[in-house]
């Protein structure tokens, strides 16, 4: 996570206002919007990580991924229409501020996990995300932040 912090601000120190609306690769998404949906990967795991812990204790993820799996399509669109609306409305400087903010909420979390906590198991919506699994652990669920924030940023054009 600390690594993707420093990415994160040297993306958008080094971004021009060209570059941030030129298109990225494979996405239908501007630099500016991507770097938003970025951001938004590690929001989602922050908070995914009550519902991780509580449904891995209780055993009872399996009917919930199923319903949620169900509803890709409206997820997607939702996904989509999200890091429009937040890469027009944040501007650069104030998504590596709210990035900054989630990420050390992340690391302060993770600091006092438990191994016992850490894997406990939650069956995912696998159609969602090409990261998300079956069954992930809450350890498996705080690393999918860095692989989406990694992949994405692989299609940035900067």
């Amino acid at each position: 996570m600390e690594q993707a912090s420093l990415d994160f601000h040297e993306l958008v120190k080094r971004a021009s206002a060209e570059d941030l609306s030129r298109r990225t690769t494979g996405t239908r998404w501007t630099n500016r919007q991507l770097l938003f949906h970025m951001v938004f990967g590690y929001l989602i795991v922050r908070s995914l990580m009550p519902l991780v812990h509580t449904l891995g204790r209780l055993g009872w993820s399996r009917r919930f991924a199923a319903i949620l799996n169900s509803l890709r399509r409206p997820f997607h669109l939702i996904n989509y229409l999200g890091s429009v609306g937040g890469g027009q409305l944040l501007t650069p400087a104030a998504m590596a501020r709210l990035m900054d903010r989630t990420l050390r909420a992340l690391q302060r979390k993770f600091a006092v996990e438990t191994d016992n906590s850490l894997n406990l198991i939650m069956h995912f919506p696998p159609a969602w995300d090409p990261y998300f699994h079956p069954t992930m652990s809450v350890l498996d669920v705080y690393h999918y932040g860095t692989q989406h924030f990694d992949h994405h940023k692989r299609q940035l054009t900067l």
